[in-house]
């Protein structure tokens, strides 16, 4: 790959911008044609067709392998990738298959790599950055696109660049721990096969916003305990826009006119992840949405279902989410305040442009954030580990910034604070300096009405 295709990929950008507001009929006649031509929706690569059992095979191990040109809006370009469908873990412990994608860098010589983790955030496989990579253009998976902004300055600066299915190919939205094994075996995945020029010698940042900030502080969390090996390769994580738990945000976001489409789409992918029925408790205006939002994306979400509220949603006697037992359950599950502490340095950052949660006030205890991440959460969180023994932790909050700003100042401020991570040069520390946040204690079940 040469310093000219990563060029290419960069000025397309801004291409991939622009089709972000195409209308959806435009999307879907290019969609269809993608599928025509590459079969996207029906890849015999993502199925693991093995004679053994995909459980006799340890988390990581490369299943298949291919090399294909990096696609963008479709279209084929110089830049290679090498794709690994490769064993991993699903939120309920069971093995699974899942596709990773990994671009060398011109000027890369395999010692230093980051795993990029998307925010795709949907509830469609198809809208996976591996498919996009390799050639889809659905309206759904448009983000991976856009998100060449973002992996092309690493590319120039001599990483190579690990992007991994984080959802897995059920694509479970919001479940941070199977967001977690599927990245982390990624790396495994990635340093196992001989196609990528990674070995076990090389050294990995983690980096991530928004849906790609679950993955990354997910991976951070559980990489001590789940894959030390991969531990031992963590020069740090850069994340911003961090979902923390996911209670608060669903309070947070309800009755807004813009984020409120992410409650059915949170309700669906933890129910899916932890194979529970959460239909049983929701009205019929509930399970309409639910069917609408079942195989959809962000772009179905935002902005879609203007004050709608958990409430609007549920069966009378449930209108408290926490009378609820399965969904009190998979909340707690998902706070990343409840993970353990990572060992590895952390950069933090989170937007907090002073917007209240949803509609008609500030429930207590919740306070401000970006619109759809709450500050005080992510505060704690950072407090958290300092106090917990991982002292080498930046925090950053963007008062002015809601979470669509936030990442303009994020990127470059995360890519020089990873620079500085694999330079070896000290973590910086904000420990001590970061303001007071809320509580991050489980839920607790409640009444019914």
């Amino acid at each position: 790959m040469s310093r000219t295709a990563v060029r290419m990929i960069a000025v397309a950008v801004a291409t991939a911008a622009a089709m972000t507001a195409a209308p959806a009929a435009s999307a879907a006649a290019a969609e269809a044609t993608t599928y025509e031509a590459t079969g996207a929706a029906g890849d015999p690569f993502y199925r693991y067709d093995g004679a053994e059992p995909l459980a006799s095979y340890a988390p990581g191990t490369v299943l298949k392998t291919r090399t294909l040109p990096y696609h963008l809006l479709g279209i084929p370009t110089p830049v290679k990738a090498v794709q690994l469908l490769y064993r991993s873990t699903d939120a309920l412990g069971r093995p699974s298959a899942n596709v990773t994608t990994v671009v060398r860098s011109p000027t890369g010589d395999g010692t230093r790599a980051v795993s990029y983790q998307s925010f795709y955030d949907s509830l469609d496989p198809e809208d996976g950055p591996s498919r996009a990579v390799a050639g889809d253009v659905s309206l759904g998976g448009l983000i991976p696109h856009v998100e060449v902004a973002l992996v092309a300055p690493l590319l120039a600066k001599g990483y190579d660049v690990v992007i991994p299915d984080t959802e897995g190919q059920r694509a479970d939205f919001a479940a941070g721990p199977e967001y977690a094994t599927n990245t982390l075996d990624s790396i495994r995945a990635a340093t196992r096969s001989p196609e990528t020029g990674l070995d076990s010698a090389t050294r990995f940042g983690l980096m991530g916003y928004s849906g790609g900030a679950i993955a990354t502080g997910w991976a951070a969390a559980l990489a001590p305990g789940y894959a030390p090996d991969v531990d031992r390769s963590l020069v740090g994580f850069a994340e911003g826009g961090l979902l923390v738990a996911p209670a608060h945000n669903l309070k947070y976001v309800d009755g807004s006119l813009t984020w409120s489409g992410v409650i059915p789409m949170a309700v669906i992918g933890v129910a899916r992840s932890y194979d529970i029925d959460l239909k049983q408790y929701l009205n019929s205006y509930g399970l309409k949405v639910y069917a609408e939002l079942e195989h959809g994306s962000i772009t179905d979400a935002l902005g879609h279902y203007p004050g709608l509220t958990w409430k609007k949603m549920a069966k009378a006697e449930y209108a408290d989410p926490n009378s609820v037992p399965e969904f009190v359950e998979a909340v707690n599950r998902v706070n990343l305040g409840s993970a353990a502490t990572p060992t590895a340095p952390g950069f933090i950052a989170q937007g907090n442009a002073g917007v209240l949660e949803g509609t008609f006030g500030n429930p207590p205890g919740i306070g401000t954030g970006d619109g759809v991440m709450v500050a005080g959460d992510v505060r704690t969180l950072a407090r958290q580990y300092c106090a917990t023994g991982n002292t080498a932790i930046s925090y950053r909050q963007y008062d002015l910034l809601s979470h669509f700003g936030a990442p303009l100042v994020w990127a470059p401020a995360a890519l020089e604070w990873l620079d500085g991570r694999f330079a070896g040069r000290p973590a910086p520390s904000d420990c001590g300096r970061i303001p007071a946040g809320n509580s991050l204690a489980p839920e607790r079940p409640a009444p019914r009405s």
